[in-house]
């Protein structure tokens, strides 16, 4: 938190990160491995399309 100036900084931040991290945490152990990969694929591909 030091690397950050203020409090308006960090929730800005964290933010961001929870709505990535949201996209992309499938809670692996809830799911088939091929059903896994899938939808990690699809997060991945509609990650790449929204950052281009």
């Amino acid at each position: 938190m030091a690397k950050f100036r203020g409090i308006e900084t960090i929730q800005k931040f964290a933010s961001v990160h929870a709505s990535i991290h949201n996209h992309f945490n499938q809670d692996r152990h809830l799911n088939r491995r091929d059903i896994f990969k899938q939808n990690r694929s699809a997060a991945l591909a509609e990650w790449r399309q929204l950052a281009t």
